[in-house]
């Protein structure tokens, strides 16, 4: 008989006497119970360890432990609300200590190996990108059509406290997201191919146009940019920015040294965009036409509308 059957059957009779299963724990509470049966493979006769099921396993219990760092933002008064650390499953040091459980024993409990992870904005870097306003925008909505201005405040948020570092490129689509009913977004009139239909997330167009026109006066570099397929009346001809998730994304880059923030508001009918940074920022403006402070003649009609409607009813 070789050695190497020898110590096969030596690992073999060591593991009978192994504790089984091994416990994973975290925080006081049992995540996963491991038998040895499950993830070893003696069939070749030296022990091993089915990788596959090993791996599935500790994809698992990473989603479970996850926890995402969370940003400093500023609240609507504009003071810090503190950054808070996260964690994740220390893969490496999870997978050496399994596999110590298989071949060595010695121990049936395992409180899981975390790492800590960290929030891109803290509250340091928040208050000093928040002291200089290098460019600013605001368009009007009809604040009485509700679904509409629902979306135009979901989207608002979604890019509200945002910052964008040197270099980087901002994504309209991939910051806010899908539009979908789950994320709480509501049918609303939307333009597709020149004609007004109606669709999940409608409305969402006059935050990423207000933005563009703020990203321009600060001087950014625009990357992607579509207009609609007709004139909208919330801002000026030609200055609009068409979104969809499907189709047009609206994209900038801060080719600046300092990071930029974005402070997005929608409320009471007014759309207002600021982007702020330090006072090291060395900008370089546009001119950009404002929005007239004005209901556009379609809003007040559909205003107008609103209020017939409610007094049949």
């Amino acid at each position: 008989m070789g050695l190497q059957w020898i110590l096969a059957i030596y690992l073999l009779f060591q593991q009978g006497h192994y504790p089984d299963p091994l416990i994973i724990e975290h925080e006081g509470h049992t995540l996963l119970e491991m038998n040895r049966a499950k993830y070893s493979d003696s069939l070749t006769g030296i022990p091993l360890v089915d990788q596959d099921k090993l791996n599935k396993s500790i994809n698992d219990l990473e989603k479970r432990v996850q926890k995402p760092p969370v940003n400093a933002t500023l609240d609507g008064a504009g003071r810090i609300l503190p950054e808070h650390t996260g964690s994740k499953l220390d893969r490496r040091s999870f997978t050496e200590q399994f596999y110590s459980f298989i071949f060595e024993g010695g121990f049936s409990r395992l409180e899981v190996p975390l790492l800590t992870t960290y929030p891109r904005v803290d509250s340091e870097l928040l208050s000093t990108i928040k002291v200089k306003r290098i460019g600013q925008y605001a368009t009007y909505y009809n604040a009485r059509n509700k679904s509409r201005s629902h979306n135009v405040g979901l989207a608002a948020k979604a890019i509200n406290n945002y910052v964008v570092f040197p270099g980087e490129r901002f994504s309209f689509n991939e910051v806010v997201g899908k539009r979908t009913k789950e994320k709480g977004y509501l049918r609303a009139p939307v333009i597709v191919r020149g004609e007004m239909s109606e669709d999940v997330g409608g409305g969402i167009c006059q935050i990423s146009s207000t933005l563009f026109n703020a990203v321009d006066r600060a001087g950014l570099k625009i990357i992607e940019r579509y207009s609609h397929s007709r004139n909208v009346k919330y801002v000026p001809s030609g200055r609009d920015a068409t979104v969809s998730w499907y189709g047009p994304d609206f994209v900038f880059q801060n080719e600046y040294n300092q990071p930029i923030l974005i402070r997005a508001y929608a409320h009471g009918g007014q759309v207002s965009i600021a982007i702020c940074s330090t006072d090291d920022i060395n900008v370089k403006t546009r001119q950009v036409p404002s929005a007239s402070k004005k209901l556009p003649e379609e809003v007040k009609l559909e205003m107008d509308a609103s209020g017939l409607k409610q007094k049949l009813n």
